[in-house]
């Protein structure tokens, strides 16, 4: 490569394409954000970041530079330089940025190009980027019309959005279901890697060059991830589309959702036994989530619902003891809360159907 900087004007293109990236970061800076396509491969550790930084601070940017390359040299500095090595071999249109595009960076650049191999770093690094990112969702948020698809819990909202090429799906990026159940075994992004994969979503929607955005109707707080507010203020006020689903199929996805997927992913990774303690974790500490509201009888009774599940299941490996607490849960809490939502939203709803009809009336809407 004979480029050595990519200008800011190709950031939508890096994204675009998935461009992979080296991040030459302390790991501390890399997991409190980063990108998708991004790998952490840093100049220097933690420690040794910290190291510089106070060096910098006291004595100037000479001094820093000096403490720097006395700290990364010999063996450290030939390990990290065949990381890097690696990297680019495997991705060998890959970028490399720092977190403004500076020192780190042209370090970075330098011992890889003294290995034989020449690789161009992104003007700007992370913060630059990051504010693109930021910008993006905001300008989304004033340029592209919304529909927001509703519609009562198990109803199938994240199945239908999956089937549309239209829609972004916020809790697959947000890695939680939503609801107070919406647990998944991995974990949520951190709040600033929700924000950039949902830009980046964002991106690639406008790109493809859809007329709208078909959004799950979510509450501000997907899990622990929060919906960017004015982003969020814009999906309070677009159009609604209900998808409607008769009882005993939400009963059976919820059943899937909650009690299936759950049970065999602990299991999966825990063994047999610590996987179902785990699993019964999952829903007791799911439903002391919502104590408040359901109330304090109410919540024993389902307590006691979920145990005889549970020991149905031990004892006999039947299910079936599951779907008890399920309607319970939707009849007494999920329900009226949904019933009470949609009142204040009656005047936005323009369009209520099944899967199928759903999926037919959005095809209607581009012709």
């Amino acid at each position: 490569m004979s480029q050595q900087m990519i200008p800011a004007s190709q950031y939508r293109d890096i994204f675009l394409s998935d461009r992979p990236m080296m991040d030459s970061r302390a790991p501390i800076e890399f997991t409190k954000g980063a990108f998708p396509s991004s790998v952490n491969l840093p100049l220097m550790t933690d420690n040794e970041r910290q190291k510089v930084g106070t060096c910098y601070k006291e004595h100037g940017q000479e001094a820093a530079m000096a403490l720097g390359h006395q700290l990364v040299q010999g063996k450290t500095k030939h390990q990290r330089v065949d990381a890097w090595l690696t990297f680019l071999r495997a991705n060998p249109n890959a970028y490399l940025y720092c977190f403004r595009g500076g020192l780190r960076s042209r370090i970075t650049q330098q011992w890889i190009k003294e290995a034989g191999v020449e690789v161009p770093f992104v003007e700007g690094g992370y913060k630059a980027m990051r504010q693109y990112l930021i910008d993006v969702i905001d300008q989304t948020r004033l340029n592209m019309p919304m529909l927001i698809l509703s519609g009562i819990t198990g109803s199938g909202k994240t199945d239908f959005l999956q089937l549309r090429q239209e829609a972004v799906d916020l809790e697959g990026i947000a890695n939680h279901r939503g609801s107070s159940f919406g647990k998944k075994h991995d974990p949520q992004p951190s709040q600033i890697n929700f924000e950039n994969q949902l830009a980046v979503a964002l991106l690639k929607h406008e790109g493809a060059g859809h007329s709208c955005l078909l959004l799950e109707d979510e509450s501000f707080l997907i899990g622990r991830n929060a919906i960017p507010k004015p982003f969020h203020e814009k999906m309070q006020q677009a159009d609604v589309l209900v998808l409607e689903e008769p009882w005993d199929n939400r009963l059976q996805r919820l059943l899937n959702d909650y009690v299936i997927i759950m049970h065999s992913g602990y299991v999966e990774r825990l063994g047999e036994e610590a996987g179902m303690e785990a699993f019964r974790d999952y829903l007791i500490r799911s439903q002391k989530g919502i104590e408040k509201r359901l109330g304090g009888k109410a919540t024993a009774e389902i307590g006691q619902m979920i145990d005889d599940a549970l020991l149905m299941q031990l004892s006999r490996n039947d299910l079936s003891g599951h779907l008890q607490w399920i309607a319970a849960l939707l009849e007494r809490y999920y329900d009226p809360m949904y019933h009470f939502q949609m009142e204040k939203k009656a005047e936005r709803i323009r369009f209520k159907g099944t899967h199928q009809e759903m999926h037919e009336w959005l095809d209607s809407q581009k012709s």
